[in-house]
Formats: structure tokens, C-alpha cells, sequence
């Protein structure tokens, strides 16, 4: 929630800012308040506080308090130690793997399940399914593909603007691109995301909340998470574990792959199954 709510904060109406204001810099205190001792101690009315609430996507003031008490209750704190030269190598792992489970965890407490049982059922229902992402955010789209693949599930991954372009107008009604940016501002990606709406297919993002990507979505999946010189692309690794979620969520969906599906993508090609048991 204080990401998003930092995330969304230059989009908020003045007097919204002064409550997410509040908001950020006492979190634990927020939770505690009613909706006018808030709106006292932000110096706005009533009314501004339920706007500020739905602007960061709760439902309404009670949905906002319940949702940041969860999140301070099983987040995890910040990793602010930086790592150094002088690190050892226990230091240094320990370092990048705790900040990388705080990354996850924090992605975690942002997931909408609603969002996500849409997301799944739109997949479901989807008949062809697309990935669409660049640079880190491709390998992300590739590694879905790969997922969905061995899934007996038949898609594609573009990280190619002009290829993801000419596959968006195609695309016949109702079909899913699930679109993959840390930041949904990606022009190409967004022009792609725009021709798969105009041509009657749905866009499931997988960005940042209040993004242009977000806005024009039909689904959108919130995986916000701040980047650090540190441990680099933290993004890819919340990209990559809800893509994980939706491949599961949509393998539960349709129920057990046939057979000989199965036995095909978890054993590979038939040379590589020859090699593995010998001559």
C-alpha cells in the first residue's frame, strides 16, 4: 500500500496529497484513526478522505485501513544495507537475497485478488494468448511463454515493438495480451495495448498502479516495486512470480493436462530423454 500510495501520490488532487502526506509519514498511527480524527490531523474534510481512498484503489475507508493494517502486519522492513567491496561473500548474498524477498513479499501484499480471478478467467476463456514486454520485461514475457508452453497451452512471447504491433491489430476478438512493464509508459507497448483493445481483445498489465498501461488495461495486476543499484531489476522478479501465479491459477482453471502432454514437457525433446537414460 505505501508504495502505491507514494506511486499515485503526483496524480492526487492537492487536498488528496495532504492526506496521503499523513498517511506516509504515519503509517502505523493511520490505522488507528476514524475518518474525521484523519481528516482533522490532515486538515481536509470528510469527503476528501473517501476520495483519497478511492483514488489509490480501496473501495472506501474502511477497505483502506484494513488493507494497510495487512500490509504493515506481514510485510517485511526495507533492506536499507547497501552492499560494499568490503562484503564477504555471506554478507553480500545475504544482502541481495533478503532484499529480493522483500521485493516479493511486498508484491505479494499489492495483489488484488479480484484483479487476479478476472485476470485467470479472461485467460481461460481467451482463444489465443499473447506476451508482450522489452528488455527485462521481455524475458519476463518469454519465461510466461515457456510456462503456458509446458502447460499443453499454446502462446507467444514478442519483444519485437513493429512484430507486437502487427500481432495486436490482428488478433481476433476476445484473445489476451498480457502486457509487461515496470513502468507502463512504454510507447510501443502502449500503442500495442491500444491496437489489441481496438481490435476486441482484452490487455491484462502487469505494471505499475496509476500507469498509462494500467489505465487502459482491461485487467490490471499490480507488481510495484522500487529498483535500487544494488540488487538490479527487482521488478523482473514480482513480474516474474505473478506470472507464475497466473500460469497456476489458469492450469487449476482448466484442470489436468492430457497424458501424453505432461509426459512430453517434463521429460523435453526426444534426444535430450535418450541421453538421460543412456544408450
Amino acid at each position: 500500500m505505501m508504495t502505491r500510495i507514494n506511486a499515485l501520490r503526483p496524480q492526487l488532487r492537492r487536498s488528496e496529497q495532504k492526506v496521503a502526506d499523513l498517511v506516509l509519514a504515519n503509517p502505523e498511527t493511520v490505522t488507528g484513526l476514524s475518518i474525521a480524527s484523519l481528516a482533522r490531523d490532515a486538515a481536509v474534510s470528510e469527503p476528501t478522505v473517501i476520495r483519497f481512498c478511492r483514488a489509490i484503489g480501496c473501495n472506501g475507508f474502511q477497505d483502506f485501513k484494513l488493507r494497510m493494517a495487512a500490509s504493515l502486519a506481514s510485510g517485511m522492513p526495507f533492506v536499507a544495507s547497501a552492499v560494499s567491496a568490503e562484503d564477504s561473500a555471506e554478507t553480500l548474498s545475504g544482502k541481495v537475497f533478503d532484499r529480493a524477498i522483500a521485493c516479493l513479499v511486498q508484491a505479494r501484499n499489492q495483489l488484488n485478488t479480484e484483479a487476479l480471478d478476472a485476470a485467470v478467467e479472461l485467460l481461460n476463456l481467451a482463444p489465443r494468448i499473447e506476451f508482450y514486454g522489452h528488455g527485462a520485461s521481455g524475458l519476463v514475457a518469454l519465461d510466461a511463454q515457456h510456462k503456458l508452453f509446458r502447460l499443453g497451452i499454446p502462446t507467444i512471447a514478442c519483444s519485437d515493438p513493429h512484430v507486437h504491433g502487427m500481432s495486436a491489430a490482428a488478433l481476433p476478438a476476445n484473445s489476451v495480451v498480457v502486457a509487461i512493464s515496470h513502468t507502463g509508459r512504454t510507447t510501443d507497448l502502449l500503442r500495442s495495448a491500444e491496437l489489441a483493445r481496438e481490435a476486441g481483445a482484452h490487455v491484462i498489465a502487469i505494471t505499475a498502479c496509476g500507469s498509462p498501461l494500467a489505465r487502459m488495461s482491461t485487467v490490471a495486476l499490480y507488481a510495484e516495486v522500487s529498483e535500487d543499484a544494488d540488487t538490479p531489476m527487482l521488478s523482473r522478479l514480482a513480474h516474474l512470480t505473478v506470472c507464475d501465479v497466473l500460469a497456476v491459477g489458469l492450469a487449476l482453471r482448466r484442470g489436468p493436462a492430457p497424458a501424453d502432454t505432461r509426459q512430453l514437457t517434463s521429460q523435453g525433446p526426444p534426444n535430450e530423454r535418450a541421453d538421460s537414460h543412456g544408450p
